[in-house]
């Protein structure tokens, strides 16, 4: 199977989105095995005259695709193809009875939060953005400001549905998203966790089918875990999402209460799913009448085009149930997110009393103030490229120093990485040894509540610098790809 990269449709937008197309076509034409690995490129003028663009803008175009590992320039000669060296791997089939010495996702998601406290850990398998990618300095000055003219951040609290200025930001900002939100649509929750518990709560109960991505993210499955839930594992095609046939089969069942997707950027294998299949999978959701929570916490780090719209721009009965946070792009510390419930909004908002009273205060209206002065478009626009180049060379790691018979995906956004080792690696065992050397990995099946993916991890390449890899890190890959070979020769 060949390593993909799926583009945006190249949109009729402005000069600054114009370079996108050109890093679309030439993707899709790389896709599509037009321009095979060594070929090369029409030149930067003979695009810019084929596509009527700018030299600079093409030339653009073409150093972003360099970046991230797509093709490579040559002195005197041009830009060609890069050889690839990973493939991408298809998920393993949901569903799949528990193995039984697999531990649940509670008890290893306990391990791995212990693992995170232990000092100088390389965080690897944690997806916590590098303090150098966020605006803290920003944050902090805007707190501290707020802090002295006012004691609204301290004195109160901020009964649900939270933060007025906030709610108006998100709804403005959503707009690019395909959404249509009024602030009083929102309720504002202490990060995407808080969000996605009330949302389950409010539209099943204890023993209820949770159908979910596979795989899927740990927090999402140890949420429905610890309400007494069942998740219930559909496939996931690893490029476009959830697959809707298999969907529909499942449904069919009439044992499913909700799902829960993320579409945008998806944690882990980082997809983003195409605009007309969020469409249909909505259409689907309400012809059965059943709840979506769209979890879109990544939504905001799509690599190219514009922001992708989500699930909720096609709702029309209010059945999904909207998440997210800025935990993965300005402040994990601030626990701020937020959630758009539909027709479930009083129930949220009671849940969200009952469960933390309020989403502290300062912290709100400091994120509220930055994105009402435009700093937040122009941060995103600095880490989007950060991360992608992040992901590319984290991938250009794993292919040197991990075992033949690695495969990897093609992320279209986020900061991670999904990884499928030879069958003779067990990731769990994998997990203790490199923990024993002070480094943090994501074992697969974390990512199942089947106990599936034994043989799969998750790194986070957003742990070192955006243009180039830090020693401690390629160091800590050397490692892990050293153990896991260890394995593979243990098992002959």
């Amino acid at each position: 199977m060949t390593l993909t990269l799926k583009p945006h449709k190249a949109q009729p937008a402005a000069e600054p989105l114009r370079y996108a197309r050109v890093v679309s076509r030439i993707a899709s034409m790389i896709d599509a095995g037009t321009f095979r690995p060594g070929d090369r490129l029409p030149s930067v003028r003979k695009m810019a005259r084929q596509m009527d663009l700018a030299v600079g803008t093409v030339l653009h175009a073409y150093r972003l695709l360099e970046a991230r590992r797509l093709i490579e320039a040559r002195p005197q000669s041009g830009y060609y193809v890069k050889p690839l060296q990973l493939l991408l791997s298809e998920p393993r089939p949901a569903a799949r009875q528990r193995i039984p010495d697999v531990p649940t996702v509670a008890e290893m998601v306990v391990k791995m939060s212990e693992l995170l406290a232990v000092p100088d850990v390389v965080p690897l398998g944690h997806a916590i953005p590098a303090p150098e990618s966020l605006p803290t300095r920003q944050l902090n000055r805007i707190s501290a400001a707020i802090a002295r003219r006012s004691s609204q951040g301290l004195a109160s609290y901020d009964v649900p549905p939270g933060c007025r200025e906030l709610r108006t930001q998100i709804a403005r900002y959503h707009v690019d998203a395909g959404c249509s939100l009024a602030p009083d649509d929102l309720v504002t929750t202490c990060g995407c966790q808080e969000a996605l518990g009330l949302c389950l709560r409010a539209v099943a109960g204890p023993g209820s089918v949770i159908a979910v991505n596979t795989p899927s993210y740990y927090g999402q499955l140890q949420a429905i875990e610890l309400l007494g839930m069942r998740a219930m594992e559909i496939k996931t095609d690893p490029h476009t999402g959830t697959d809707l046939a298999a969907l529909e089969k499942a449904l069919k069942s009439g044992k499913i209460a909700a799902c829960l997707f993320s579409t945008n950027c998806h944690n882990p294998l980082g997809f983003i799913t195409p605009e007309e299949n969020k469409r249909k999978l909505v259409t689907l959701l309400h012809q059965h009448k059943i709840p979506l929570i769209e979890d879109d916490i990544y939504g905001d780090l799509a690599f190219t085009g514009p922001r992708p719209t989500v699930c909720k721009a096609f709702d029309r009965a209010g059945l999904v149930l909207l998440c997210s946070s800025f935990s993965k792009t300005l402040a994990p510390g601030a626990r701020v997110g937020w959630c758009a419930p539909g027709k479930f909004l009083e129930t949220v908002k009671r849940l969200k009393f009952c469960n933390t009273i309020a989403t502290p205060t300062l912290p709100q209206l400091a994120i509220a103030e930055f994105l009402a002065t435009g700093g937040y478009a122009h941060h995103l626009r600095k880490m989007r490229k950060r991360y992608a180049e992040e992901v590319q060379i984290i991938t250009s790691a794993v292919a040197q120093h991990f075992p033949p018979g690695t495969r990897a995906s093609r992320p279209a956004g986020g900061h991670v990485l999904w990884v499928e080792l030879p069958k003779a690696v067990d990731t769990i065992k994998l997990f203790g040894r490199a923990a024993a050397q002070r480094i943090a990995i994501g074992p697969g099946p974390l990512f199942s509540a089947s106990g599936a993916y034994r043989n799969y991890l998750r790194l986070n390449c957003s742990c070192g610098s955006s243009s180039r890899i830090e020693a401690r890190i390629e160091q800590a890959l050397v490692t892990v790809g050293r153990l896991a070979a260890e394995q593979i020769s243990q098992a002959r």
